[in-house]
């Protein structure tokens, strides 16, 4: 981890605990954005462990495949998508995504040079993304550095035992971030390592 970014967080007495004893390992780079997007969607409002094993039988679907593409995501019957243990409505969005693909009305080359608040304007124009998927995908499709979700349950979760807030305080929850400004992601990724090691 960038010493500078450590030397920031640490700042924040909490989060140099977290700092000390948590140890992150580097992210792998994503050259994949709509299967991110399509990952994240999933992972709406499910545990980790449930999002992955329903995420794992997705990518199978396309086995007879080289690549998952939006194009052959978007030619896959619901049904068949269903099997897979993601809800119609979860289908519907991942379609819009792949349909919004083939439109070129996104991609990585589209959303690198705008704002944050841009990007999560564009993503959101397609039904089934909302702002949490877009700052997921923020955070680590585009890496943005400074990406605070205070719609997350398990950052908001973890900000309430650390700090010893209303877990549902969102302002609040806010106000805390904004010491981690310009490195909140990282700050994120501690938060939710915080919460696995109490397990």
């Amino acid at each position: 981890m960038n010493q500078k970014i450590i030397l920031h967080l640490q700042k924040d007495p909490i989060m140099k605990k977290l700092v000390r004893n948590i140890q992150l390992t580097e992210l792998d780079p994503s050259d994949d954005l709509f299967l991110d997007i399509v990952e994240t969607i999933i992972n709406q409002q499910l545990s980790d462990k449930a999002a992955s094993t329903i995420f794992g039988r997705f990518k199978k679907l396309f086995k007879s495949h080289r690549h998952i593409t939006h194009k052959n995501a978007l030619n896959l019957s619901d049904e068949l998508i269903r099997q897979a243990g993601i809800s119609y409505s979860k289908i519907s969005y991942i379609k819009n995504t792949a349909r919004a693909f083939i439109n070129n009305e996104i991609s990585i080359e589209k959303l690198t040079p705008l704002s944050d608040e841009k990007v999560i304007s564009e993503l959101t124009k397609i039904k089934g993304i909302g702002r949490w998927t877009a700052e997921m995908i923020m955070m680590f499709s585009l890496k943005r550095p400074d990406i605070f979700s205070v719609s997350d349950l398990g950052l908001c979760t973890a900000v309430s035992s650390l700090y010893d807030i209303d877990r549902k305080d969102k302002k609040k929850i806010e106000e805390i971030s904004m010491a981690w400004i310009p490195y909140r992601s990282i700050a994120c990724r501690y938060l939710w390592r915080s919460l696995e090691k109490k397990k």
